[in-house]
């Protein structure tokens, strides 16, 4: 299996841009139409095993489809974060610690199982679903630990997005300057780009008394799912087309 893409700038720019409209388009759901975090985070996980299903059956990769899983992964994320820490009442920072926990025990086993945690190596379907249940909480931990960012530390939507949007850039300066381990590096800044996403959409939806620009989250999720789509063709229309094989052709004398 070879159907998860290569991890250039134009993917971490993707990644911002889904897990941004994951936070505006779950808050939607949930808060705007008033369908509640329980009753949206099973309509998201849902929509997640659909996408995930036909994911993993694919041999390699589409662009459309595999930014399609990675938004229900951050889309049932914000829902499953917020139905954990306001509707069971755990709060942001216990949330996020028993999060933090759990992808921790899903990297291990992933680990333990695979012998590795390089996406680039990623080839079998045990691989895949580990790869992707650890994006599924990976993107519910980065809703929580946004939201304890922008509301339990005082630092509020612009100052939580400009805290780990400098910790994503110090990420970078480590890859291209050190010797650090890569695998490392890149579970790192996959972790931050949910929660810098979650704090740049509550800056885009949330009022301006709340700091943010008031654009609602009906129009920033248009806004955002229109940004991602053109990207997401562009890296479509750019994909390489598949080899042909080689036919062998058998003389006989």
């Amino acid at each position: 299996m070879n159907n998860l893409p290569r991890i250039t700038l134009a993917f971490w720019v993707m990644k911002i841009c889904a897990t941004t409209l994951g936070e505006t388009a779950g808050d939607l759901l949930s808060m705007t139409l008033q369908v509640g975090y329980a009753m949206s985070s099973i309509i998201l996980l849902s929509a997640f095993v659909v996408t995930l299903t036909s994911q993993l059956a694919t041999r390699r990769h589409h662009p459309l489809l595999y930014w399609l899983v990675i938004v229900s992964t951050s889309t049932a994320g914000t829902t499953l974060s917020d139905f954990m820490d306001r509707s069971l009442g755990l709060g942001y920072a216990t949330g996020s610690l028993i999060l933090v926990g759990l992808l921790g025990a899903v990297l291990a086993a992933w680990y333990l199982a695979e012998g590795s945690l390089a996406v680039d190596r990623v080839r079998t379907f045990q691989g895949q679903v580990f790869y992707w249940f650890a994006i599924l909480v990976s993107n519910t931990l980065g809703t929580a630990l946004g939201d304890f960012l922008a509301d339990d530390s005082g630092l509020g939507f612009a100052g939580g997005a400009a805290l780990i949007g400098s910790a994503i850039a110090l990420l970078a300066v480590l890859h291209y300057r050190t010797r650090l381990n890569s695998v490392l590096l890149f579970w790192a800044a996959f972790v931050l780009t949910r929660p810098f996403g979650a704090t740049l959409g509550d800056v885009l939806t949330k009022s301006h008394e709340q700091g943010g620009l008031a654009l609602g989250t009906a129009g920033s999720s248009l806004v955002l799912g229109g940004v991602l789509l053109l990207l997401v063709l562009r890296a479509q229309l750019r994909k390489p087309a598949p080899r042909p094989q080689a036919v062998r052709v058998e003389q006989r004398g």
